[in-house]
């Protein structure tokens, strides 16, 4: 994954201490129901299609950013189905981040999936009924999509 110019400019300053960061998940269906998924280059497995908002960006227009930029299919969100904040995550080079993670499920409106940037190896429509490999991350995500229940939170643990 590309680090934003800004992250950069953070880095510059704080170092490989803990950035706390937006950050935005893509659930895309066909009208088939297929979902959309990317095999990224970073780690070579397959996953759900996300990113982080640049400065000021509204997460849904992030959303829709990002599904173009890596498979150069068009979207439109259409609701909110998690909000969760993810653990913390140490890179190679030793930068900390955790994310707070907005997942949208959208609606494919055109473009044909292929690989549109160098963060992806592989880009493909699949049934949800016969996914690749995929982390618990990408599963939990394409589920809560696939219902219509509320917005997905983790319960409050004050009050």
């Amino acid at each position: 994954m590309a680090t934003p110019d800004f992250i950069r400019t953070l880095r510059a300053s704080a170092g490989h201490q803990l950035l706390w960061l937006p950050g935005v998940t893509a659930i895309v269906f066909d009208d088939e129901g297929r979902v959309l998924l990317g095999r990224r280059a970073d780690t070579r497995k397959w996953s759900v299609i996300g990113g982080i908002p640049e400065p000021g960006e509204q997460p849904a227009d992030c959303a829709v950013r990002e599904v173009f930029e890596e498979t150069a299919v068009r979207c439109r969100p259409e609701r909110i189905v998690l909000v969760q904040a993810l653990r913390p995550v140490t890179y190679g080079n030793g930068d900390v981040c955790q994310y707070m993670d907005i997942t949208f499920r959208c609606r494919a409106v055109g473009g044909e999936a292929r690989v549109n940037d160098d963060e992806s190896l592989e880009v493909g429509w699949f049934a949800v009924d016969a996914l690749p490999g995929l982390n618990e991350f990408s599963l939990t995500r394409i589920k809560q999509a696939l219902t219509e229940e509320p917005t997905w939170f983790e319960p409050a643990t004050l009050g």
